[in-house]
């Protein structure tokens, strides 16, 4: 008796053992980002096995992101309107329906550009109505008495498949084909779909039937209030939307050297090989695993926006770091610092989203997180491929950490930001 109250006492796995929603919603997603992160292997080296081009590649993740840059603000409307497990149990079938089709087209020899075009698009839409639709079930889901530990050991589940994905997506397109990797993916999208079936949650939306100039009023003039929704909402708290504008810069910044500097440092600048890159890509996931660990043990936290921008310092110093930095023990805690760092500020985020937020908004203000996250990100990746040509990698990784230095110490001179507890 003593063991089981000793195991109920710890916060992070307490999500698991009181809330089966919280079970199959989590259980489902693992697996289908598992499915995700063996495609992200297999596309590549399906598109460069059609064209050998880069750019080709470059295009299909323009297609690919284009759809849900441009469709978020409605979709999160259709989010508050719908049942959120539902939309999510049609991405689900939708995408899995496609991965196992470009499996098919594959294997019979069938395949062409033109319908990865398409396979971009239309997961790029899903991706747009998937995504909010999630991040709102959580807020349904992780009820206050677990939330915590609920936002911990899901990030700790999405850092751990992204840090094991890859890896045997690369054996198995090594013992097998890429087109098998991609009929997994669409296996797991069919595995999360009837984790879906199991989770029992109402819909947000607030059924009032409408009366007087309310019930007159033009659906076209309705939906536009309801688009300018989340708006409203993120105007109630400054935390919230001091945050949105300070990660629009932010995360251009850090994906930026990430993507494009981080593999020109190593490979080129270092002289390491490609092997030495992929320990420098896990260590940040090992950082993130470690940062989630420790959130994720004890149950509240005071001071949290300081605590959220302290950990993003930690990665805008790992990328002051890394280019000082080749010693490559030396090198891989840095990253694994950044990669902590940031999964505290990740954690504490989406727990504040949950809290201030209601559920009937919910999916309007995260499509308008999201969007703000990647919206300016397409433009990033070009920016500072064409400042790294121009001033070189080191400085280019220097400045824009340095910019993002200075955007960290701007929010954390709004009292209301330095205040959120």
């Amino acid at each position: 008796m003593n063991k089981k109250k000793k195991v109920l006492s710890l916060p992070l796995i307490q999500p698991l053992i009181v809330s089966r929603n919280f079970r199959m919603l989590w259980l489902g997603q693992l697996l289908s980002l598992f499915g995700n992160s063996l495609s992200s292997v297999a596309l590549p080296i399906i598109v460069f096995h059609l064209t050998q081009s880069t750019l080709s590649m470059g295009f299909i993740m323009m297609l690919n992101l284009l759809p849900t840059v441009i469709l978020l603000p409605f979709t999160g409307v259709l989010v508050d309107k719908l049942h959120r497990v539902k939309l999510m149990m049609t991405s689900d079938l939708i995408q899995g329906f496609l991965a196992i089709l470009i499996t098919i087209l594959v294997l019979s020899d069938h395949l062409s550009m033109v319908w990865l075009w398409g396979y971009a698009i239309v997961t790029g839409t899903m991706s747009a109505v998937f995504q909010p639709a999630y991040s709102a079930l959580r807020q349904q889901v992780f009820t206050p008495d677990i939330r915590g530990a609920a936002n911990s050991l899901t990030q700790l589940g999405m850092q751990g498949m992204r840090l094991i994905g890859p890896s045997i997506g690369g054996v198995l397109i090594s013992l097998f084909t890429a087109a098998i990797v991609f009929g997994i993916d669409g296996l797991t999208f069919i595995i999360s779909f009837i984790f879906l079936l199991f989770i029992k949650v109402a819909c947000a939306t607030k059924r009032v039937k409408p009366t007087g100039k309310l019930e007159n009023q033009p659906r076209l003039k309705t939906f536009g209030k309801d688009l300018l929704g989340g708006f409203v909402e993120l105007k109630k708290h400054a935390w919230l939307w001091v945050t949105i504008s300070a990660f629009a810069i932010i995360n251009v910044c850090t994906s930026g050297v990430v993507v494009v500097i981080l593999p020109w440092l190593i490979n080129v600048h270092y002289e390491y090989s490609s092997s030495i890159y992929g320990l420098v890509v896990s260590a940040s996931g090992v950082g993130s695993l470690i940062g989630g660990l420790l959130f994720g043990l004890k149950k509240t936290w005071r001071h949290r926006g300081i605590l959220a921008y302290l950990g993003m310092s930690l990665e805008a110093l790992s990328l002051f770091l890394m280019v000082e930095i080749s010693w490559v023990p030396g090198l891989l805690m840095v990253i694994a610092l950044g990669g902590m760092g940031s999964m505290f500020f990740g954690i504490i985020w989406e727990t504040s989203l949950q809290e201030l937020v209601p559920e009937e908004a919910f999916g309007r203000v995260v499509s308008l997180d999201i969007l703000g996250s990647i919206g300016l990100m397409p433009l990033g990746y070009l920016f500072t491929g064409w400042l790294a040509e121009v001033i070189g990698g080191v400085k280019t990784s220097i400045l824009l950490a340095s910019v993002m230095t200075v955007i960290i110490m701007a929010a954390l001179s709004i009292p209301a930001v330095r205040r959120f507890e």
